[in-house]
């Protein structure tokens, strides 16, 4: 599968991936919106018949009261002589409203009927007249007399007149046949805002979620109460709706997670197949050469027909050893392959000086660096360099990292290499630093990857396994040390190595 598609793919899957996390999450607070809709409507429909039955018991228990009052009042009467029952009675109109002066009406009306069928067919119409004005009269006083109970009933302040018992039992009960089964907490007031009762437990803090309903709302407007109902545990109540598209969403967002990592693990894998093809093609290259020079060299020694002096042997022979070496050397490198699996690395530790190694590893790579008409200026100034490492790996390093420097000069500016030690803190740092072509800033994180290597298109500037950065790295960080790279393309490169040095 190429690239692009792999990139098109992912984006697909992760714009949908994205697309459905919001439907889940939109149908999550959906459902949070119609629960607190209904969660409101229940409470209020609660506290309304909570009202409603406060103040109706409180009715109930008013005219509870006059009726005994009454019993006891005619029972006294009834043990009275007839002229101190009459007497009482003149003292007292205000019980005339409620004696029985008058039949029933119902008996009232079966006497007229009674008189009706008896009586001219002339006087009917005015007896039904006197019948109906008869029964509104009675209505009327009817309803004064329970006007007059109710407004003589809130005269009491309300901190009398509430019940904060039976509130809180009809609260509860209203909620219960809601369906509300939360804990509640609630405090009364006056219209005025003066508290007049409180739950012990009641958070002030949930005010601006309390729901409000009034109390005694049929009584003048100073007369009524108001209650304050809070649920501490409103929003978990609610919010417990969402509990089913929360495993959703985290399942969702998983899978969209391990895709992802799936894709990139896929398109490194594939990078890295990439890199070892180019690194077989090169290494074919590297190969070839040295073959083909050992090759010639071999068939002109066979050949009789060419006259052979000892100038010419020894031309043959330099050509044999010096490609022989080349070779060697590379199949050393592809050999370096093994050692990036740490187990298989075996490092012989011992103290060793660096300036002397660094010394004898630039004295050996001089000749080189004058062949290609450079320069190479060596800054020992480390106090104390010993430090514990392994000889031939870390002659390697420094190799390495001078060869990258050769490989890498400008073609059109003389090279020149800085190789410079010192002591910072307990660290003996060792730098090699050129004025070569350096690296772009997007190659800087790669370099120290297996079969990396930096190029220019799809042409590479010079052969290599990119495999010796890698060795380089690999090498430091087994010896417990830091390698870190400084450049700028066109100005240069700056490597900088590490290590820490041996204790007394």
């Amino acid at each position: 599968m190429k690239r692009k598609m792999i990139w098109l793919l992912t984006a697909v899957i992760v714009i949908l991936s994205a697309i459905l996390l919001y439907m889940q999450w939109r149908n999550a607070e959906l459902m949070v919106k119609m629960r607190k809709e209904q969660f409101d409507e229940s409470v209020l429909r609660s506290l309304d018949q909570a009202s409603h039955d406060l103040e109706r018991n409180e009715t109930f228990r008013y005219l509870e009261a006059i009726v005994q009052s009454h019993e006891q009042e005619l029972d006294s009467l009834a043990q009275q002589t007839p002229q101190t029952r009459a007497l009482n009675l003149n003292m007292n109109d205000s019980l005339i409203v409620f004696q029985p002066q008058r039949l029933p009406l119902s008996n009232q009306i079966s006497m007229m009927g009674m008189r009706m069928r008896t009586s001219n067919k002339d006087l009917n119409l005015s007896f039904l007249e006197s019948v109906q004005n008869a029964y509104i009269y009675q209505r009327s006083v009817l309803d004064e007399v329970i006007y007059t109970i109710l407004y003589n009933a809130n005269e009491d302040d309300l901190s009398k007149r509430l019940n904060t018992s039976m509130l809180d039992a009809y609260l509860s009960d209203a909620l219960k046949r809601n369906g509300i089964n939360i804990p509640f907490h609630f405090r009364v007031e006056t219209v005025r805002g003066e508290e007049v009762f409180r739950c012990s437990d009641y958070d002030s803090v949930g005010e601006d979620n309390a729901y409000v309903q009034t109390l005694f709302r049929n009584d003048p407007g100073n007369k009524m109460g108001v209650v304050r109902v809070h649920f501490p545990t409103m929003d978990e109540y609610i919010w417990g709706v969402a509990r089913t598209m929360t495993p959703m969403m985290g399942f969702t967002f998983l899978l969209l997670i391990i895709f992802c990592y799936t894709v990139w693990q896929l398109a490194r894998q594939k990078k890295v197949s990439e890199m070892k093809n180019d690194f077989i093609n090169n290494m074919t290259h590297e190969f070839k050469t040295p073959l083909a020079s050992i090759s010639l060299a071999a068939q002109m020694l066979n050949d009789k027909s060419v006259a052979k002096t000892e100038k010419m042997y020894d031309n043959l022979a330099g050509i044999i050893n010096n490609e022989t070496r080349r070779l060697r050397f590379q199949v050393e490198k592809v050999l370096q392959m093994s050692l990036f699996d740490h187990d298989n690395i075996r490092l012989k530790i011992e103290e060793l000086d660096a300036n002397s190694m660094l010394e004898t590893v630039v004295n050996t790579f001089q000749l080189r660096i004058k062949q290609n008409g450079g320069s190479l200026e060596t800054k020992i100034e480390a106090y104390d360099p010993f430090v514990y490492g392994d000889e031939m790996h870390l002659t390697n390093v420094f190799f390495n990292l001078l060869d990258n420097a050769v490989k890498y000069a400008k073609p059109d500016e003389e090279l020149h290499l800085v190789v410079h030690t010192e002591n910072v803190g307990e660290n003996v740092q060792i730098s090699i630093q050129d004025n070569g072509v350096g690296i772009h800033k997007g190659d800087l994180s790669h370099i120290f990857e297996r079969f990396y290597r930096v190029h220019t298109g799809n042409q590479h500037n010079v052969k290599g396994f990119g495999l010796g950065l890698a060795y380089v790295h690999t090498i430091i960080g087994l010896l417990h040390g830091k390698i870190k790279v400084e450049s700028e393309y066109g100005q240069g490169t700056k490597f900088v190595i590490t290590l820490p040095k041996v204790k007394d």
